[in-house]
């Protein structure tokens, strides 16, 4: 199943690590389920709609994401805390209201545990991550007083000058205590699920974005990583050309890497970067895998992503040294869109699958690697992704006449639009792929209004949540029944 964190029901306005995190895990495992695959858990901006995909450090955990209710349960917050949190009127998911009370429920807990300053936990889990942790706790608390676009900064900060960077941390002490404290509770409640998950069987697919965002601490501490100017502005940013999504090409303002740099010191960054996240999932789907043959280049002074140009990247060099630390290499390729045979030729020479999505599966095209007849045992297959329709959504209010036609033809029926999820996923289970993912929106048969994001559009994405009490009892039972059906099921035992 594809389900973000955030999208899961909750009393605080974003999903959380909570109790109905548990329980999704529960109704995986009964339903013979093996994976669960989760959107980039990163720290996210209100400035660009807490997407996932805009994160303002690689390495830090999203502290919107922490249980208040897993805190009341250990001691680390009390109940009138709780009820304080709950007191003020509920906005939708991802309102800046939310986000601000949130954070500020989790300051007082902090100042309320003195910062962690007695708890052993708190001091192991310092020492193994202060390669990331000073500096990201730094960069959160300058950002809260001076704004996250760093090169705006007073120059010596900026610039991290030894004498300017040892001042603000005498003088911010208080307030990086509380950013590293946040970060311990956020990386404590994930490790719980995730030992949940395991002991039930669920491997946990996360996401790996290419790039991390212009505003974020790990491009303000490795600046020589990065294309950037001598006060610490992108020459150039990362998208993509005119594609499926947009006929101007998606200007996505990532600063690109300076990849002479990053070979230069062996990958040693991006081998802490993956070392990291496997240390946390099971399997990394790596976002834009396109980006590790060349990246779409475009002049910071450009009009539009049209303007960009093709760079070649040192893709086979930098999956070599993963493979070397990583032997098993667990990775799944997002190679959709126009993909050319040097990233077919990356992904077979170190074994990574890489995505079909069945909504692209229809027209009449003979050669669709999409379609159903088409699926291989070396992908991973998708009803739809985040980034899609949902297959009731896409039926209802996209799909031509061409591809109703084809759909038909595959079922032997004309589909009803109440059904079309249900007979898709079927259609699914019954390929060759030997995983199925579904966004759990087509496991509930939901129409457009539950779709995840809107690639190229900047207003009313990421903000989808289930309701209380979904996926409901039936809605498992007949995915286990499926499940069997197709010769799919798993249990933890195995």
């Amino acid at each position: 199943m594809l389900l973000h964190i955030t999208s899961l029901p909750s009393r605080f306005g974003f999903g959380d690590l909570g109790p109905e995190a548990i329980r999704f895990v529960a109704g995986l495992s009964e339903a013979h389920q093996r994976y669960w695959q989760v959107l980039p858990l990163h720290p996210t901006e209100q400035s660009h709609q807490y997407s996932p995909y805009h994160a303002t450090s690689l390495f830090a955990f999203n502290p919107l994401l922490i249980s208040p209710e897993i805190m009341v349960s250990e001691g680390k917050a009390d109940q009138s805390l709780v009820k304080r949190l709950l007191s003020g009127e509920h906005h939708v998911l991802g309102s800046p209201r939310e986000a601000c009370r949130k954070m500020e429920f989790l300051r007082t807990a902090a100042r309320q545990n003195d910062y962690g300053r007695d708890d052993p936990g708190f001091a192991r889990f310092r020492s193994e991550h202060r390669c990331w942790l000073d500096d990201y706790a730094l960069f959160s608390a300058i950002s809260e007083s001076r704004g996250t676009v760093w090169s705006d900064w007073p120059d010596p900060l900026r610039d991290r000058e030894p004498a300017a960077i040892e001042e603000e941390r005498r003088k911010l002490g208080t307030s990086l205590e509380e950013e590293q404290f946040i970060q311990f509770l956020a990386f404590s409640q994930w490790n719980t699920l995730h030992e949940f998950a395991q002991d039930h069987g669920i491997c946990i697919i996360g996401d790996l974005p290419l790039y991390p965002a212009y505003e974020s601490a790990d491009v303000w501490s490795h600046r020589g990583l990065f294309r950037l100017d001598g006060k610490g502005r992108p020459l150039a940013v990362a998208g993509v050309p005119p594609d499926y999504f947009s006929a101007t090409g998606q200007w996505w303002g990532n600063p690109v890497y300076c990849w002479e740099e990053i070979a230069a010191s062996e990958f040693s960054w991006w081998v802490h970067r993956v070392g990291h996240l496997l240390s946390m999932v099971d399997c990394l789907r790596i976002d834009h895998f396109r980006g590790f043959s060349a990246c779409w280049e475009i002049p910071a002074s450009a009009a539009t992503a049209g303007e960009g140009h093709w760079v070649p990247v040192p893709g086979y060099a930098l999956l070599s040294c993963l493979a070397d630390r990583f032997p098993s290499l667990p990775f799944i390729a997002e190679d959709l869109g126009t993909i050319t045979q040097d990233v077919r030729n990356l992904m077979a020479a170190f074994g990574i699958p890489g995505m079909r999505v069945l909504q692209f599966g229809f027209n009449r095209d003979p050669n669709n690697p999409h379609a159903p007849e088409a699926i291989g045992e070396d992908v991973v297959l998708y009803t739809g992704t985040h980034d899609n329709n949902t297959v009731r959504g896409w039926f209802e209010e996209e799909a031509s006449l061409e591809e109703r036609e084809r759909i038909t033809s595959v079922l032997g029926r004309l589909p009803e639009s109440g059904k079309i999820s249900i007979d898709l996923i079927g259609c699914a289970f019954h390929t060759k792929a030997p995983v199925v993912i579904i966004p759990v929106q087509d496991l509930l048969d939901l129409g457009s209004g539950a779709r995840m994001n809107r690639p190229a559009t900047t207003e009313g994405n990421w903000q989808w949540r289930l309701q209380p009490g979904e996926p409901r009892t039936e809605n498992w039972a007949w995915l286990r029944e499926l499940t069997f059906r197709a010769d799919r099921q798993f249990s933890a035992a195995e």
